[in-house]
């Protein structure tokens, strides 16, 4: 596959807004069907156009947002992607299947677990999506792109996105709002909203501009701290919003959509485990009536952090229930084999350099 990064990226632009100098709405349309109903991302290949237009189509615009730079499958069955952007910067996607046997799930199901930026600026103590900070937001199109790339690797429906991959994805609403028009349009990628989480570190102006998008797309926070001297050992940003102006954000996110949140725990040996902040856990879930999902933390390397025994896991997550926090899911981590907490990937594809030249020297 080649990049051509000197023309404008098609999909970067909603279809709802293309513009084609005498092009009848019928070749729109099928342009349309080409990119988002069949993944094709090459004008050479949409065979009911003219060739004529496919070869000036093809000289006027890109339609490839990435390629693929690595592929890693993992022994239960998750599939991690480093992208490769048309500027070299590399950015990961994870395709996770649904647990079999777990209760109301089809074990079909497909989630991706989407990128919204390169690196990200928050640096919570855990990810190794920070670890060299902002390098750019994601556009709209490479948004999407990933989503019709990892589906063309699946060769079928990827059925929910969640948005917890590299990056804060409120940091970066203006390319992902528009994304999200396209996602959820029946004429896009016709994902429901439903099937769609965006997950925050705790960006409180961004929840409550977020709580006017029409749509009833779910939002998961980042808590991973019962207090704020816990959380601020993992999440700089709590120092900025603390905790109490986050829950309050959440109550008037809540107020306005009428739907459930979840509290995403990730569990982290010695610092955040004690059962007095599985105690202060459940009490944010009862306030805000929100889902809790506790993570064991998925070893990174170059952090110090460690995951807890499973018998400290355990009694964390049953004292969460005992103080009857409404909804507790314990989510054991997938891929370990292959890198999959966000960022890891990344990080050692952009590291080769340096470390080649620590080698040599």
């Amino acid at each position: 596959m080649h990049l051509n990064s000197a023309n404008p990226l098609l999909i970067d632009t909603p279809f709802t807004e293309w513009q084609f100098d005498g092009l009848p709405s019928y070749r729109v349309d099928q342009i349309r069907e080409w990119i988002f109903e069949k993944g094709i991302l090459t004008f050479k290949d949409m065979t009911n156009l003219p060739g004529g237009l496919r070869q000036e189509l093809g000289e006027k615009y890109d339609l490839t947002p990435m390629e693929t730079a690595r592929e890693q499958g993992s022994a239960d069955t998750t599939r991690k992607f480093l992208w490769k952007l048309r500027d070299n910067q590399f950015i990961e996607s994870v395709l996770i299947p649904a647990t079999e046997g777990t209760k109301g799930v089809r074990a079909s199901r497909l989630t991706l677990c989407v990128s919204t930026q390169v690196g990200c600026a928050l640096g919570c103590k855990f990810c190794a999506s920070g670890l060299d900070g902002l390098k750019r937001n994601l556009t709209t199109g490479e948004i999407v792109g990933q989503v019709i790339l990892a589906r063309n690797k699946a060769g079928k429906r990827i059925d929910n996105l969640v948005f917890m991959g590299m990056g804060e994805p409120l940091a970066n609403l203006p390319a992902l709002i528009p994304a999200l028009d396209i996602i959820l349009d029946a004429k896009g990628l016709g994902i429901g909203a439903r099937h769609i989480t965006l997950s925050t570190s705790g960006l409180v102006p961004k929840i409550l501009e977020l709580a006017k998008y029409p749509a009833q797309v779910r939002l998961a926070i980042s808590l991973h701290g019962g207090d704020d001297q816990t959380r601020e050992k993992i999440m700089p940003i709590n120092k900025r919003y603390p905790m109490n102006e986050l829950l309050e954000a959440c109550e008037k996110f809540i107020e306005a959509r009428k739907k459930m949140i979840t509290l995403e725990y990730i569990l982290i040996k010695g610092v955040n485990d004690d059962l007095n902040q599985a105690t202060l856990l459940a009490k944010h879930a009862r306030r805000l009536n929100a889902k809790v999902n506790i993570i064991p933390y998925n070893k990174v390397d170059g952090l110090d952090w460690e995951r807890p025994e499973i018998g400290r896991i355990k009694a964390f997550q049953n004292q969460v229930e005992i103080e009857k926090a409404p909804r507790v899911t314990l989510r054991m981590e997938k891929g370990h084999d292959i890198d999959a907490a966000c960022g890891q990937l990344r990080l050692r594809e952009t590291q080769k350099p340096c470390l080649t030249t620590e080698e040599e020297n």
